[in-house]
């Protein structure tokens, strides 16, 4: 799983999915596609939706309904774009994840783990 280390508030330090707003008119999986290559610079393809996200932070008084998409990289080696908003860009497996995830990525691995889980058995 590609995680990068935020640098900005909400949640600084936390290591988090790649992801941010939507621009006006721009779907759901438009958007995962131009953030993912403003921060990492590299094209994917959205696979599946995972789920979708309360992303409350009760400190800050922030909410927001964040989406996760299952997605693979087409072209390009992910590096780190966007400096002022990650100070850092790892590959972890799901088993030795950080603790300090942000509360969509948390979101994003459990959805993940279901389905996974769940392909397998069929």
């Amino acid at each position: 799983m590609l995680l990068q280390q935020r640098n900005k508030e909400p949640e600084k330090g936390y290591w988090s999915i790649p992801g941010g707003k939507l621009e006006w008119m721009e779907t759901f999986e438009d958007a995962v596609k131009r953030e993912v290559k403003e921060e990492c610079g590299v094209d994917i393809k959205v696979e599946k939706l995972l789920g979708i996200c309360d992303h409350i932070v009760e400190k800050e008084n922030q909410h927001w309904v964040s989406p996760s998409f299952l997605c693979k990289i087409t072209e390009g080696e992910p590096k780190i774009m966007e400096p002022t908003k990650h100070i850092d860009m790892q590959w972890f497996d799901l088993h030795t994840l950080p603790e300090n995830l942000t509360i969509t990525t948390k979101h994003a691995v459990r959805a993940y783990t279901k389905t996974h889980v769940n392909e397998k058995q069929k």
